[in-house]
């Protein structure tokens, strides 16, 4: 497939929803080793009431065997994935609440005993502790410092590294201040591949943090650049950083 046709193909795909298995084949990305979905599961299993923030379209909470023993709650901001993450978590009985990821959380204090999350925009640490009871556990995969920085660099130019806000001893040390013991705080760094410029446009209309403008006129020349690279040298490759944190509210 040419050029053209790589970029028309991935500016029409329907990019609502967490979802990314039209890049099968196309990109590739390594999983961090702990297996975030298995053991969220792991701890749902062992809940009374529980919390996922910032869900997407529910794909990983409607993955997860295990239910909560009373009831589970789901949130999420963007009208397209609420819509998405209402008939993923239907089955599981799963409310989900349109909520704009800003405090405070529409809950009551001390509503759940577990509360997670998958990558959230922002951790709001005094609102998860609010709503977490006493002896209650947030358990989420966060999204590490500089990840993807090579894919921000190639499409916006080099910035600084080290600043991102994301470092995983600033997310200790707010959780901390909220009021939370950090039990579990693990760090990953994943290759990432791009084997065609249409991957690319796939990822960046769905992540649109690495080029918040983006659009394929916009970027049409550097999508060209990275076509030629791609053709010339193989895949345009990118590292990933993930942290892994758990945290329990004093009881």
């Amino acid at each position: 497939m040419g050029f053209e046709e790589l970029l028309a193909e991935a500016a029409s795909v329907d990019v609502s929803g967490w979802d990314f298995s039209w890049l099968d084949g196309r990109a590739t990305e390594e999983r961090p080793p702990w297996g975030y979905q298995r053991l969220m599961g792991e701890r749902i299993g062992q809940a009374e009431i529980t919390l996922d923030i910032q869900t997407g379209g529910g794909e990983v909470l409607a993955g997860v065997p295990q239910r909560a023993a009373k009831s589970m709650v789901a949130t999420e901001s963007w009208p397209p994935n609420v819509a998405v993450a209402q008939r993923n978590l239907a089955g599981k009985g799963v409310v989900v609440v349109a909520d704009a990821d800003e405090p405070p959380l529409p809950f009551a204090d001390g509503a759940f005993d577990l509360v997670t999350s998958r990558h959230p925009v922002k951790a709001h640490w005094d609102e998860i502790a609010r709503v977490l009871a006493p002896g209650g556990t947030y358990f989420a995969q966060h999204v590490g410092p500089d990840s993807g920085y090579e894919i921000a660099a190639f499409f916006r130019g080099p910035g600084p590294r080290g600043q991102s806000g994301r470092e995983p001893d600033l997310a200790r040390a707010d959780a901390e201040r909220a009021g939370l013991e950090v039990t579990d705080l693990r760090t990953a760094e994943l290759k990432m591949e791009f084997f065609d410029a249409g991957a690319m446009v796939y990822f960046l209309r769905k992540v649109i943090w690495f080029a918040p403008d983006f659009s394929v006129e916009t970027y049409r020349d550097r999508l060209r650049a990275l076509h030629d690279r791609i053709q010339a040298d193989g895949p345009f490759t990118a590292y990933s950083r993930r942290f892994l944190v758990e945290a329990r509210k004093p009881g």
